[in-house]
This record gives structure tokens, sequence and C-alpha cells, in this order.
């Protein structure tokens, strides 16, 4: 099958922008910008999708590929879900909606500002997703498929289980006002997004067996940047250090991102 890779790539950021506005627009009645984080996932692997209906040869990768990023896409919308929609608009929203001036500046302001934005960098990160899909030959899963799934699935148990544990703390009141700090999180303050990170270098490692994976392995060191560095880590632990004191405690003995053993064990 010959494929316009750049007409591929610009039909499915159409596909994405159309819903990504949709859901901007379904925000602005809500008065909640903070959907977009439970789409996120969905909008990483809405590309996916697109190239595979537009483009599917029967070639296992494919459907390996697309089985990847939506299994993702599902458990942490759901998670995301049933976490962020009783409480209403998450507080950094809340923040930009102040700072824009109020609703009918953030109006305009947060469809470029959040969903625009998060939809073309969801869109960059999918490229694994993408080009792992094309020009692929022979009918069999590569070496480079196997190690990929290796690597997904520790980085999704390890997501899963994070938010697992973290969830199970927060719901016994015993523990409110406390710093989570057992299993994973004895390990890395992060391991939701430590997991994330590695199912998103499984996914590109996947992709690699396509001739044209090589060019989509700047994936995941996007999403780990921003993970570590912007919308993650880095904002969380800010929040964090000004609601518990014992926060910055915990962040001496506990590693940042990777798994580590606590130094006072």
């Amino acid at each position: 099958m010959d494929i316009n890779i750049t007409e591929m790539l610009f039909m499915s950021l159409g596909v994405s922008a159309i819903l990504f506005v949709a859901l901007w627009v379904i925000s602005v009645f809500k008065k909640d910008a903070s959907i977009v984080d439970i789409f996120w996932g969905a909008g990483c692997a809405i590309p996916s999708a697109v190239v595979y209906i537009n483009y599917n040869t029967g070639h296992p990768l494919q459907l390996l590929l697309l089985a990847m990023v939506w299994l993702w896409a599902f458990r942490l919308g759901g998670y995301l879900a049933v976490r962020n929609l009783p409480h209403g608009e998450d507080v950094r929203y809340q923040h930009m909606r102040e700072a824009a001036g109020g609703d009918k500046p953030f109006m305009v302001n947060s469809l470029f500002r959040v969903f625009i934005l998060q939809c073309v960098i969801a869109w960059l990160i999918s490229f694994p997703t993408q080009l792992g899909q094309i020009a692929l030959s022979g009918d069999e899963l590569g070496l480079f498929a196997y190690i990929g799934v290796g690597i997904w699935f520790t980085g999704f148990m390890f997501e899963a289980v994070g938010d697992y544990q973290l969830r199970t703390f927060k719901k016994n009141a015993d523990n409110i006002g406390k710093i989570m700090d057992r299993g994973l999180w004895a390990w890395t303050r992060h391991p939701n997004y430590f997991g994330n990170s590695l199912i998103w270098f499984g996914i590109a490692v996947a992709a690699l067996q396509s001739p044209y994976g090589i060019y989509a392995i700047f994936s995941p060191f996007v999403m780990a940047f921003f993970l570590v560095k912007i919308s993650g880590k880095a904002l969380l632990e800010r929040l964090m250090v000004r609601k518990y004191p014992a926060y910055e405690a915990y962040m001496e003995r506990t590693s940042g991102f990777l798994p580590l053993p606590p130094k006072n064990s």
C-alpha cells in the first residue's frame, strides 16, 4: 500500500483537533476545563485509530500498537474520571481562569492554551502508534515488538498499582493529612508517572519493527519531559510542599522518579 505519510499525519491531527474542540465546547458549558485531563489518554490514542482504520493491512503489529495505547487510555481515563469528576474543576484550571479575568476571557484563552495545545502535544506523542503501523513486511511480530510489550507491561502495572495504592490510602479516614509513602510510593514519589513513561518507551520500541518507527523515537522523551518538568512531577510537588509540611522530608528520603530503595531502609 502506497502511503503519503504527511497526508496520513495531518489526517490524524485533523480528527484529533475536531474532537478536542468539541471537548472545549463541553467545557465552556460545564465551566470545567479540567475535563481535558480525563480525555488526555484518549487524545493520545485517537491518532492510532485513525491510521488503523484507513491503512490497516492486517499486520499483527498494527493491532498490537492499537491495543497497547487504548488499554492505557481506557484505564487512565476511567481512573481520572472516577477521581476528578465529583470534585469539579481542578485548582490548576481555576487559577488559570482567575488569571485570565473570569469565565468569558478564559473561554477563548482555554481553547488555545489548554485544548489545542494538548491536542498537538498528544498528536506528537502518538507518533509511534502511527508510524509504527506503516511499511511493515512479513506477517509476524518481531523482536522489537516483544521487547516493547515487556517494557509496556511493566509500565502499565507500575502505573495501575501505584494508582490503586494511592486510592486505597486516601479512602482511609485515618490517613487524612498524611503523606502516602508506602508500597511503590516508598521507592519513588511518582510511581504512576514513572509507569506512564515506561508505557510510552515500550510503545516506541515496538514501533521500531517498522522502518519508520525510528522517526518516532522522540515521543517517549517528550512524554517523560512533560511528566517530570512541566505538568506532572514539578507542578504537583510545588503544590504538595505548600499543602503538606511533611512532604519535604518525604522528598529527602524517596527518589523523585526512578524507583530506588528508600534512604531510611
